[in-house]
């Protein structure tokens, strides 16, 4: 079979990710496509379905999120993600054993000492039936671990317990307190007991395929998965990329043809598209990577030409500022600019007149 080229592994991709065209789908069958959406940054998902739906507005996911059918929580890569209800219950016991470890990697000088099990017990009990702030539930725990600050004991606890972040938690411009309720009780129904991990690669692949394990394990935070590839590997198509790197996909799914244009899109801080994978050269060069991900576990909101990372934006006051890598020749200019107007408009706050302006601070240094 012949070798899939860079570019054919882009237009794959951005079309798997809804972001060749817009769809006019419901925002559940969206997030339920693309498995989880980073939602570390409250305000970030709605841009990422803002640019994968037509039509998008902020309610559409606040109403889902209100309604119980997206919950946000901590599972992939140990960090906050959307996802439907009914994945969570088997996203988060899949990837609980990487959780559990999670207290210990950022909080060792605080927790070291403290017995975990028995941590996540009180916890649970603490919770059950009631929804609480992480602040509350810091300060009632340290009533059992009286040696121990709250902050950290509540951090812990939502590691090491199944637990889902309420609204008014992930609506669009909400800051403030962290509210925290037991997954099943918010759900209303139990996590699953023995969820697959070949059901994480399958989905895996069927919005960021084709790739390989490195690469699921990447997306995931999950480890010593080659064993499940290899089990699976009968039921995949196998495919090989300008390197000789072994591709796994879903055996009903094509590589998209490398001449699909591929319009502006802008996409959110953390977004998924950046970070499904452990070879990111699909997407951004390797230039430019310092630039999205500067450091300090930052991944800046950017925006694609022909399909790669060409630039990184900011949104201040009102202004939409725009940071191209590069002098963009006048067609993509007018189409940058173009779409930042129409993103500007989205997150315009109060009525305030949108504004678009280029400033190339954003990746010389200023942030």
């Amino acid at each position: 079979m012949p070798s899939l080229s860079t570019r054919t592994l882009n237009r794959t991709l951005l079309q798997r990710q809804l972001l060749l065209d817009r769809v006019a789908w419901p925002v559940a069958d969206v997030v339920g496509r693309l498995v989880a959406m980073q939602g570390q940054e409250p305000d970030a998902p709605y841009v990422g379905l803002w640019t994968r739906v037509t039509g998008f507005r902020h309610d559409a996911l606040s109403s889902s999120l209100r309604e119980r059918r997206i919950v946000r929580g901590a599972h992939l890569r140990t960090t906050q993600h959307l996802a439907l209800a009914d994945d969570f219950r088997w996203l988060r016991p899949l990837l609980q054993p990487r959780l559990d470890r999670a207290p210990m990697a950022g909080l060792r000088r605080e927790i070291d000492g403290v017995d975990l099990a028995e941590l996540a017990a009180v916890a649970r009990r603490t919770l059950a039936g009631k929804t609480l702030t992480r602040r509350e539930l810091g300060v009632l725990l340290a009533e059992h671990f009286p040696d121990r600050r709250p902050g950290p004991l509540a951090v812990s606890a939502h590691f090491l317990v199944a637990m889902v972040h309420p609204p008014p938690s992930g609506l669009w411009g909400r800051r403030g307190p962290v509210p925290c309720a037991l997954a099943e009780d918010w759900i209303g129904r139990d996590l699953e007991q023995a969820p697959s991990v070949a059901t994480l690669v399958t989905r895996y692949l069927a919005a960021f395929g084709p790739a390989d394990v490195k690469d699921v394990q990447a997306w995931s935070g999950l480890t010593r998965l080659r064993e499940v590839v290899e089990e699976l590997r009968p039921r995949l198509r196998v495919h090989r990329d300008e390197h000789g790197r072994e591709l796994f996909d879903l055996p009903e799914a094509e590589p998209a043809d490398p001449e699909l244009p591929a319009p502006v899109r802008f996409l959110p801080a953390f977004d998924n598209l950046l970070l499904g994978h452990a070879d990111r050269g699909r997407v951004i060069a390797d230039a430019h990577r310092k630039l999205v991900c500067p450091g300090q576990a930052t991944v800046r909101p950017t925006f694609l030409v022909d399909g790669f990372v060409s630039g990184v934006w900011a949104h201040r006051e009102g202004q939409l500022l725009v940071s191209p890598f590069r002098e963009l020749p006048g067609g993509d200019l007018d189409e940058v600019t173009r779409e930042a107007g129409r993103l500007a408009a989205f997150l315009a706050e109060d009525g305030t007149p949108p504004t678009v302006s280029f400033d190339n601070a954003l990746v010389s240094g200023g942030r």
